[in-house]
């Protein structure tokens, strides 16, 4: 399966196409949201603001979001994450919508979140074979609420949060698997096959 890397144009991802490489997936990166809609794969990096992501795709909102309704497989990392939602505290922009709600500011006196944190999992389908007390790395400032639809792990900082998402083919992670080593990697696989129909579906 080929990816698409849709590139918000304000940071490096040369570290999250090397990952999927790594796991054996051919990688495109291209800054043409037009692209996003016709990929077998999407990729949505975690970097940059609400706002720029948001307006990234918005050219293709109606045709991205019929796709993912359809089981398009989606990875999306950090603001990637975020844009799945209706919309942010952070900036202005309109989200994809295909989660519902708002990502919020963390409460939290130190901002933004930097460095490892753990993660809680109940150890299946897209955390298959990652230990319970394994951290990941993250960096933002904003996050769903735990109690946000589709969640499926959480984390901690100021408040309980969303630290990972799936709906469908669709999974969304606020850490940076990219960046949290073996556990990350693993996490990685585990979306692949599951993507591939050899093991839990994601």
């Amino acid at each position: 399966m080929r990816a698409t890397l849709l590139d918000y144009g304000v940071g490096n991802i040369h570290s999250l196409k090397k990952a999927f490489e790594r796991a054996g997936t051919e990688v495109e990166v291209t800054q043409d949201g037009s692209r996003a809609g016709g990929a077998e794969l999407l990729l949505l990096p975690g970097v940059g603001a609400f706002g720029k992501a948001a307006g990234c795709v918005g050219p293709v909102r109606s045709e991205l979001r019929r796709r993912m309704d359809e089981g398009l497989p989606v990875f999306a990392i950090c603001v990637g994450m975020q844009i799945l939602y209706e919309a942010s505290e952070e900036s202005s922009g309109e989200g994809l919508g295909f989660l519902p709600g708002v990502v919020r500011r963390l409460d939290h006196a130190r901002l933004p979140h930097v460095g490892w944190n753990q993660v809680r999992h109940e150890g299946e389908g897209l955390f298959r074979g990652i230990p319970a007390t394994a951290s990941f790395y993250f960096v933002h400032s904003y996050a769903p609420s735990p109690c946000a639809a589709a969640t499926v792990a959480t984390s901690e900082y100021g408040r309980p949060f969303a630290a990972a998402v799936r709906k469908g083919n669709a999974v969304g992670v606020q850490f940076h698997p990219e960046k949290s080593g073996e556990s990350g990697a693993r996490l990685i696989r585990n979306f692949l096959e599951g993507i591939a129909g050899s093991g839990d579906r994601p």
